[in-house]
């Protein structure tokens, strides 16, 4: 069979919807300074999508940080991957202060997130290692464990009790081998907002030999008494032998960092292919970096602000009987029932009468069954985002409820046409 004539007859479970959702649900275009107020298809909209959650992104602080650095140093330095032609005292300076921060012995910085712990996790193990991890680790995990030659064994989300499990299992297929055994899992999830289990599954080193690698994309910035991240907020810091972030949360930029022992970042910085054989992360992400770590340490109040805003709309949520299930962070899930049609239409009602521009998830982000409205508080949204925000999902609710919207995948452009 053409490979591209198979391609065009299954174009995926979200490709699926093409047609009908792009540009809509699908990459839709919010225009404007970013923040908690943005246009989308030409009007006004509270946004709730972006992880921008201590303000950073449209800071005047960050921004002129950003202009002045692209100023002097341009978009190309330095040339060349890290190893050969791109290393400089600014990225040096950068990993310091996030070992300090967080509390690790160093850090490594990464030229992207996601790539990075795909990378990570392809150096870290090898065909004679066992992999036990999170049933709902995000892609970036998943995508690294298709590059593992080895076993691994899958536990219930946040089930410390099945981890046990599979560590067993992963003890019992690397006996008399020269294996060992990797434990990934996140800080913060971002779907449901959960924390993971860290503390928990670190106490589990007293039983069973293993590693532990952590996700912390969301918590970096967010969780701790400083914003120093999961590890900070669960006192386990030294538990945490791999302890990755990205840049796109809290840092609001491109790229991401590993803090580790020094001897582990040597074997990294010699073997992570997607730093080798890839670009150094620019020199204007990395003076932009120094500034926003300023302000994480130096500004409490921004993080302050964010969660005086994920505690009046968590509230909010809650009072009005919406699901928003076991979430103890910033990530604010809304569960909704029934059938994914009348969600999406809802959808389309809530943006387009009454500017609330939020993003609805299903599979194969989050388990089959499922459909969430995901909401991110930020610093930057106000008092009267939240109680419009909640006002609406209380009058569209009702109308889920009572079947107001049919049960067929809405057309968008006639829907619009008619607002």
């Amino acid at each position: 069979m053409d490979i591209f004539a198979k391609i065009k007859k299954d174009r995926g479970p979200i490709g699926k919807y093409q047609d009908q959702a792009h540009e809509y649900f699908a990459f839709p275009k919010l225009e404007g300074e970013i923040g908690n107020r943005m246009k989308f298809n030409g009007k006004e909209r509270i946004v709730w999508s972006l992880n921008n959650y201590l303000g950073l992104a449209n800071h005047p602080e960050i921004r002129k940080a950003d202009a002045d650095a692209a100023a002097q140093y341009g978009m190309a330095l330095p040339m060349g991957a890290r190893m050969m032609s791109g290393n400089s005292d600014n990225h040096d300076q950068l990993e310091n202060e996030f070992a300090a921060f967080i509390g690790k012995e160093g850090a490594m910085l990464l030229n992207f997130g996601y790539q990075g712990m795909v990378s990570a996790i392809d150096a870290i193990v090898s065909r004679h290692d066992v992999i036990v991890y999170d049933a709902e680790s995000h892609a970036c995990i998943l995508d690294g464990l298709r590059l593992h030659p080895g076993m691994r064994y899958k536990f219930n989300h946040n089930d410390v009790a099945d981890c046990e499990k599979q560590l067993q299992r992963a003890a019992k297929f690397i006996e008399g081998t020269p294996g060992g055994i990797l434990v990934i899992t996140e800080g913060v999830f971002g779907m449901n907002g959960n924390q993971g289990k860290i503390k928990e599954i670190a106490a589990l080193k007293a039983q069973y030999e293993f590693r532990l690698f952590v996700d912390d994309a969301h918590g970096f910035g967010t969780m701790g008494k400083k914003g120093a991240g999961i590890g900070e907020e669960q006192d386990c810091i030294e538990e945490i032998d791999l302890y990755f972030s990205t840049f796109a949360k809290s840092l609001a930029g491109v790229g991401g960092f590993i803090a580790a022992d020094k001897d582990i970042l040597h074997f990294l910085r010699y073997n992570m292919r997607s730093q080798i054989f890839a670009k150094s992360l620019p020199m204007t992400m990395v003076v932009g970096g120094l500034k926003r770590m300023e302000l994480i340490r130096n500004k409490p109040e921004l993080r302050e602000k964010l969660w005086e805003n994920v505690n009046k709309l968590q509230k909010g949520l809650t009072e009005r009987g919406f699901n928003i299930g076991t979430t103890n962070t910033p990530v604010t899930p809304v569960y909704m029932e029934g059938e994914l049609n009348p969600a999406l239409q809802m959808i389309v009602d809530l943006r387009e009468n009454y500017n609330i521009f939020c993003s609805v998830v299903v599979y194969p982000v989050i388990p089959k069954g499922q459909i969430i409205l995901r909401l991110i508080p930020t610093a930057t949204h106000t008092d009267a985002d939240i109680n419009e925000t909640l006002e609406a999902f209380s009058i569209v609710r009702e109308r889920l409820t009572n079947g107001e919207y049919p049960d067929v995948f809405p057309d968008i452009k006639d829907l619009i046409a008619k607002k």
